[in-house]
Formats: C-alpha cells, sequence, structure tokens
C-alpha cells in the first residue's frame, strides 16, 4: 500500500491548530525521563532498525548486478560472474531479506515491551497520584476526563514510543541509504528521482485532507449514534422509552443516524478510491522518467550506465515515496505526541492537597474524641461555607447535626477524616490536630454510612470485605446480624456469595445500607458516622435500619446527620447548624419550644413522625 494509504495524510484538527503545546527544552527533558530506566532497550532497538533498514535495501541494490549477471553486461568484482555469481547474488539477498525480517521482529517486540512498560509506569503512577487528590479535585473535574487521561492518553504513549520515535529514525536512515545509493550510481538520474519526489506528496495531502475533513464529520456522527445508544438502551432509557411508547420513535432516529454515518463512510472511501488511482499514476512516472533519462543517457550521450544501474534506481526510487511521506506528516505526529504529553503532566502536576505530614502522629487505639475549634472553611474563595464551628464530642457519646439543606452539616463531618482541610482553626482527635495525624490510623478510625451507598459490582461477601480483607465468615455473619440483613442474606440461594449487581442494583434500598452499615461495622471504627443514612427509604426499611443504627450509637462515638425525629432523639446532643454556624444546641426536650431554627424543623418535618408513624418522613 502506497504511503498515507490508511487516510491518505494527516492533518491537525482545528482544535488541535488552537492548542498546539509549547515545546520546551523542561518538557523533552520529561518525556525522556520515562525512557531513560529503558536505555539499554533503546539502544538495542536502534542497532536493530538501523542494521533492518540497510539490509531491507541491499536486496534493491543487488538486484541490478542480478539483472546485468544475466544480461550479460557485469563486469564481475567481488561477487564474481556467470551462472555461479547469479547464485551468489540471489542467495545473498534472499539472506540479507531473512536478516531485515528478522530483526524486523525482534524490533517490534522490543518496541512493543518498552512501550508497555513505559504505559505500565505511567499508568500507576497516574492511579496513585489520582488516589491522593481531594474531594475537590473529583467535584470540579469530570469523570471523562479522569477516564480519558488514564485510558486514551497514557494509550497513546504507546503508539508514540513504539510507532513514532522508531518510524522517524527507520525513515530517515532508509532515506538517506538510499539517496546515497542512487549518487553513487548516477547523480543526474537521482536528482530527477528527487524532482519526482514532491510532486507525488501533493495528490497525497490533497486527498488526505479531504478524507479527514470526511472522518471527522463521520466521528461526530458516530458519536451521536453512541449518544442514542447510551440514552435508549440504558437501564434507565429503555424503561422511559417504553413508559411513554417511544420505540418507534427512537428507532427511526437511530436509523436517521445511521443512514448519515453509511452515506459518509460510502464518500470517504470513495475518496480513497480516486486517492489511489491517483497515486498509482504519479507513482508510475518517475519510474518511466528514469527509464528515459536513462534510455537516454546510454544511447546519446554514452553514459557509464548499465540495464541493472538503472533497475536498481528505479528500485531506489520508490523506496524514496515511504520515508518522504512518512516524514512530512511526522510534524502532526510530533505535536499530537507533545499535546498528549503535555495533557497527562497536567494532572501530574496537579498539586495534593491532602498529604500525609512529613512526620504522622502515629497514633494507639484512638478513643474517639472529637473536638472542633474555631473553624472555618470555604470550597472556592470568598464563599465561606462553615463559620467559627465549635464543639467538643465526647468518646462514647453521639451527637446530632440538623438543620437545612446546604447549611454545612455534611461538611462538618467530612473534614474529620480530612476529606478537606480547613481554612482556619483546626479539629483534633484524641487531642491531636488530624491534619498532624498518620492518614490510614485517622481513616481507618472513622467510619461513614452516607445516604447514596455505593456497592462494587460483585458478591456481598466481596463488598464486607473491601472493610476487612481477612474477615472471616463469622465476622462477616456477625457483622450482617448487627446490621439487620442476616435474615435476607440466609434466604438468598447463594447466601453471602449473591451477586449485588452494578452499584447494588439487585438490592432494594434498604438492602443496599444495611449492608454498607455491617461493610463498616467490619472495619470496627472508633467514630462512627451516619450521613442521612435514612433520609431515601421507605418507612419499614427505615424502621430496620434505625433497629440497626440504635444499638451502635449507644456503643460507639457517633455523629448523626438526620431528617428523621427518631434519629435524632437517639443522641446525647444537637447541634442545629444553618448558613454555616451553630445557631442553637441542647436537646430536643430544650430547642423545641425555644423559636428557633430546630423549633421550625420540628414543626414542618421532625412531627410528623408522631403523628404518622407509619408513613415516611420528609
Amino acid at each position: 500500500m502506497p504511503p498515507g494509504g490508511g487516510r491518505g495524510g494527516k492533518f491537525l484538527t482545528e482544535e488541535e491548530q488552537k492548542n498546539r503545546p509549547k515545546v520546551t527544552k523542561d518538557l523533552l527533558l520529561r518525556v525522556l525521563s520515562y525512557l531513560k530506566p529503558y536505555r539499554k532497550q533503546l539502544l538495542l532497538v536502534l542497532l536493530c532498525i538501523a542494521v533492518s533498514a540497510v539490509c531491507s535495501l541491499m536486496p534493491s541494490i543487488l538486484t541490478g548486478r542480478i539483472v546485468d549477471v544475466l544480461t550479460g553486461t557485469d563486469l564481475g568484482g567481488w561477487i564474481g560472474s556467470g551462472l555461479a555469481a547469479l547464485v551468489r547474488l540471489i542467495l545473498l539477498s534472499l539472506g540479507l531479506t531473512l536478516i531485515s525480517s528478522l530483526l524486523g521482529v525482534g524490533e517490534s517486540y522490543l518496541n512493543s515491551w518498552i512501550a508497555q512498560h513505559i504505559s505500565f509506569d505511567m499508568r500507576n503512577q497516574m492511579y496513585v497520584h489520582l488516589q491522593k487528590m481531594s474531594q475537590r479535585f473529583f467535584t470540579s473535574v469530570s469523570q471523562g476526563d479522569i477516564i480519558t487521561r488514564m485510558t486514551s492518553d497514557i494509550a497513546g504513549v504507546e503508539t508514540v514510543v513504539s510507532g513514532t520515535f522508531s518510524s522517524i529514525l527507520s525513515n530517515l536512515i532508509t532515506l538517506t541509504v538510499a539517496l546515497i545509493a542512487m549518487f553513487q550510481k548516477n547523480w543526474v538520474l537521482a536528482l530527477v528521482g528527487m524532482a519526482m519526489v514532491p510532486i507525488f506528496t501533493i495528490p497525497t495531502r490533497f486527498a488526505g485532507h479531504t478524507r479527514w475533513k470526511l472522518a471527522g464529520e463521520a466521528q461526530a456522527c458516530n458519536d451521536e449514534i453512541n449518544g442514542v445508544l447510551n440514552e435508549t438502551l440504558s437501564v434507565s432509557g429503555q424503561l422511559l422509552t417504553k413508559l411513554f411508547g417511544r420505540e418507534q420513535d427512537e428507532a427511526e432516529r437511530y436509523r436517521d443516524t445511521s443512514r448519515r454515518m453509511m452515506k459518509l463512510n460510502i464518500r470517504e472511501r470513495m475518496a480513497g478510491r480516486w486517492f489511489f488511482s491517483i497515486l498509482t499514476i504519479f507513482t508510475s512516472i518517475g519510474p518511466m522518467l528514469l527509464y528515459l533519462v536513462g534510455g537516454w543517457l546510454m544511447m546519446k550521450k554514452g553514459a557509464n550506465l548499465t540495464v541493472g544501474d538503472i533497475t536498481v534506481l528505479v528500485a531506489l526510487l520508490g523506496r524514496l515515496y515511504g520515508p518522504v511521506n512518512s516524514l512530512l506528516n511526522i510534524q502532526v505526529d510530533w505535536i499530537r505526541s507533545m499535546a498528549m504529553f503535555t495533557r497527562i503532566f497536567a494532572y501530574f502536576d496537579m498539586p495534593v492537597e491532602i498529604e500525609n505530614p512529613e512526620h504522622p502522629v502515629l497514633p494507639g487505639k484512638i478513643r474517639g474524641d472529637v473536638r472542633f475549634e474555631h473553624v472555618n472553611f470555604s470550597y472556592e474563595p470568598g464563599r465561606p461555607i462553615l463559620k467559627d464551628i465549635s464543639f467538643t464530642l465526647q468518646s462514647g457519646r453521639s451527637i446530632a447535626l440538623v438543620g437545612p439543606s446546604g447549611s454545612g452539616k455534611s461538611t462538618i463531618v467530612n473534614l474529620i477524616p480530612r476529606l478537606w482541610d480547613v481554612d482556619s482553626g483546626r479539629v483534633t482527635v484524641d487531642g491531636t490536630d488530624v491534619r498532624d495525624m498518620d492518614l490510614h490510623a485517622l481513616r481507618g478510625a472513622v467510619g461513614v454510612v452516607t445516604q447514596e451507598t455505593y456497592l462494587f459490582n460483585g458478591t456481598i461477601r466481596e463488598n464486607l470485605r473491601y472493610a476487612k480483607p481477612d474477615a472471616t465468615e463469622e465476622e462477616m455473619w456477625e457483622a450482617c446480624r448487627r446490621a439487620n440483613i442476616e435474615e435476607m442474606i440466609r434466604r438468598q440461594p447463594e447466601g453471602l456469595d449473591t451477586m449485588v449487581g452494578n452499584r447494588g442494583l439487585k438490592l432494594s434500598g434498604g438492602e443496599k445500607q444495611r449492608i454498607s452499615i455491617a461493610r463498616v461495622l467490619l472495619k470496627d471504627p472508633a467514630l462512627l458516622i451516619f450521613d442521612e443514612a435514612t433520609s431515601a427509604l421507605d418507612s419499614i426499611s427505615e424502621a430496620a435500619i434505625q433497629a440497626a443504627i440504635d444499638p451502635l450509637i449507644e456503643e460507639r462515638t457517633s455523629i448523626l446527620i438526620a431528617h428523621r425525629l427518631s434519629t435524632i432523639l437517639a443522641a446525647d446532643e444537637i447541634l442545629v447548624i444553618r448558613d454555616g454556624e451553630i445557631t442553637e444546641r441542647g436537646q430536643h426536650q430544650d430547642l423545641v419550644h425555644a423559636g428557633g431554627t430546630y423549633q421550625e424543623l420540628y414543626e414542618t418535618q421532625f412531627s410528623k413522625a408522631l403523628e404518622n408513624p407509619g408513613e415516611k418522613e420528609a
């Protein structure tokens, strides 16, 4: 296939032209730092490429000698003459071809080995780095962008290492050796052949631009098709389609988009067919010109040329087309490679906000005494979320945080395991500032049950053991019993090996929540945090979960964020949070008639539990 046959040339998109990276010495050194551990393998690759490139050209050069032997114009020389020389030339040509092929296989293996190891290193470095990022990063960057960096961008490194770098070297060596050999044969014919190379690239670039444009339109259409599939064939999408009776409409939308895709593909294929036709003509012109000029030199000028020499020059000219076209496209490959590395490095350069201290405090057994001292916090500068928060939670006791949505309740509890760090003030556990404590030890002492329970797509056993990988069968069943989920699991044919489905979709909301409680219990934390753990459940599920939570509150240090009166009444103290401040504190009987936020919440939400105990509370 002629060079550029895949897409007929390479071009930068408008976005790529706009966002061309600035290639600096520091960027290049940083890229090369990933190659440094494999420099021995790289040197071996370079040797393979150089020897293979020379060996692959030698059969073309030897072809001229073979032709001269056959026509009787060979003058002998180091290879001899006659039939023996012909056999030796053919065997030598075959041997060099075999060596070139074997070296090519070795080069491909080494290239792949180096590329895979470098991408392996980068993937692991990226994953570890992303794990260290704070909640701010994950709430401000789209998940799709993170996945793209981890997959497409790093996968592109393999192409750069195994393709772009080796392609540059291979093409340069092939081009250099071919030109030297051509000029050694005849400088006039070499210049004629070189003059044809730029003309050859014209249809390549023109047809390539057309195909690139059509390929871009086809990609956009393909994205639209994927969008339709994601919307209408997902669990929620297909249900909505059925309930509103829109199957026919969606089928027609998919058919229309597919039809546009089909037409674009046909146009792209035909553009390529015309390109190959034109390319065939141009690739034929060069050899014909060499035959014409070579014949003229031999017949009219008496040049010291043989038929074999002209055959060699024609063969070498054909070998020039590929490297020249590839090198013309190197700029595109280079810009894309540097842009890809720039995107990856941009993630690596994002600062880690929550880091383990250089000399962390490693506490013994954490009791769970929590103290907030004049804490202020904001997600964005100038927009305070918490203002001068101070309270003390003694080990073995519990507090409930209540207040309107968005008042800062969840933010308060997220500061304890250092999902965020305070702007000013401090949070202490057992008298030690959490910023001075070992992160692993601190987070190991805190167990959180949230409203939106997340279960991995695996078995109940696997989800439970996420908290304690070496948990015994007895420990898991005990945790399930205390979480009030044992009976449900024993009813399942597979027991603990029951699959929960993607995000636990095979279980009800109450079942998922109780499994999450069992998981936290296996962790055996000193401090339990329930962040509106029952707010999205029906009354039956709520009762089952409340039955699991109540004894836990009595035996462990607990913080409860709740909208339900039953949960709030179980706490030793109630803190009322409004607009990021503690506006009231005390017990239920003290706050319910105080005329403040708590009384307002009680009258609009909490009192319903007393008036309608069988109904789900707001």
